[in-house]
């Protein structure tokens, strides 16, 4: 496993910052393709954690040679950020811009198949993900983190503690998180049915670019009375995952739908905070939020209400407080 980094000319960490309230992810993938052909050799390893948060392409290459992108930026304790599906790390940009300004280190890297990372045919599975995650973490030598998983990063995050333990973790964070499981299973008969999955199957195989614009209305709970609609917001979901391969994100349903994390939230030792919407049309409270603070020993849950699943973007002046209190506890 190799780390890389690659030099963005005439970027700075302002002109980052500014990237992030605007939101291009569009612009930003460009770039990081563009910016392939100057891939530094791994002895870019020895770059002071200073100038790594100057630099806005970065990858990790795990074992079976898929590369990763990750942002890294500041230096100060590490905070470190799963995403939801089918989005990529910029879908972290509020908690990101927020924590740095207070002093923290804030990585978020694009699960593979997603955003700027590699599109492999293999290993588009939770098992694989988690093991992404580690060769992220073991490659930067991260220690003493915080994880922050939203949706499908919650489950990412359950794993990489139940698969890889918390020798590098000392906090833990669920936000809109997919655990324990959210299909109907006899072990589970509160769940959804798997016709749900199948549908959204369908959504992505036969026209992902119109399902993803669909998406966002219960996603960001658009469709609520009094809601105010948000075009960038809209536009930004959609680009952040047409920006990801048809292959992985279809892969990625059934990792998000079927896996059982129970086990894995059984395993988690560190504080825990979960943080979830109790209108979340995406992730339903009832069937995830407050059966994982049943299970996880040293959880903490707080419920947001009236809000979304989208809560990391529509809410996140009060997700960012919540963080940064549980950062400093």
């Amino acid at each position: 496993m190799q780390i890389e980094h690659t030099q963005e000319q005439g970027h700075n960490i302002d002109a980052s910052r500014r990237q992030l309230l605007v939101g291009s992810t569009v612009g930003a993938a460009a770039a990081s393709v563009a910016s392939l052909a100057a891939l530094t050799p791994t002895a870019a390893q020895a770059v002071s954690a200073s100038s790594r948060a100057t630099k806005l392409g970065h990858y990790v290459t795990t074992k079976d040679g898929t590369r990763i992108f990750y942002k890294d930026w500041g230096t100060g304790i590490p905070v470190v950020f799963s995403h939801g599906w089918p989005l990529n790390a910029d879908a972290w940009d509020a908690q990101m811009l927020f924590l740095v300004q207070k002093g923290f280190r804030v990585i978020a890297h694009d699960r593979r198949g997603h955003g700027r990372s590699d599109q492999p045919a293999q290993g588009n599975n939770m098992d694989t993900y988690a093991d992404d995650l580690a060769a992220l973490l073991d490659a930067l030598d991260i220690k003493g983190a915080t994880l922050v998983g939203h949706s499908t990063g919650g489950g990412e995050v359950a794993h990489y503690l139940g698969r890889h333990g918390t020798k590098r973790v000392a906090k833990a964070v669920l936000i809109g998180a997919v655990p324990p499981i959210m299909l109907k299973t006899a072990a589970n008969p509160n769940g959804l049915p798997i016709e749900v999955f199948d549908g959204i199957r369908k959504g992505v195989a036969e026209n992902r670019s119109q399902f993803y614009k669909d998406l966002t209305t219960p996603f960001f709970g658009f469709n609520r009375p009094g809601a105010k609609v948000s075009q960038g917001t809209i536009d930004a979901f959609w680009a952040q995952g047409m920006a990801g391969g048809i292959l992985g994100q279809y892969a990625c349903i059934k990792e998000f739908s079927e896996v059982d994390y129970t086990e894995d939230l059984k395993k988690i030792t560190v504080p825990t905070l979960i943080l979830h919407g109790d209108d979340d049309q995406i992730v339903p409270i009832d069937n995830s939020a407050r059966l994982s603070a049943k299970i996880v020993k040293n959880a903490t849950l707080k419920v947001y209400p009236g809000a979304s699943h989208g809560m990391c973007v529509i809410n996140a002046d009060q997700v960012n407080a919540d963080l940064l209190a549980f950062l400093n506890a």
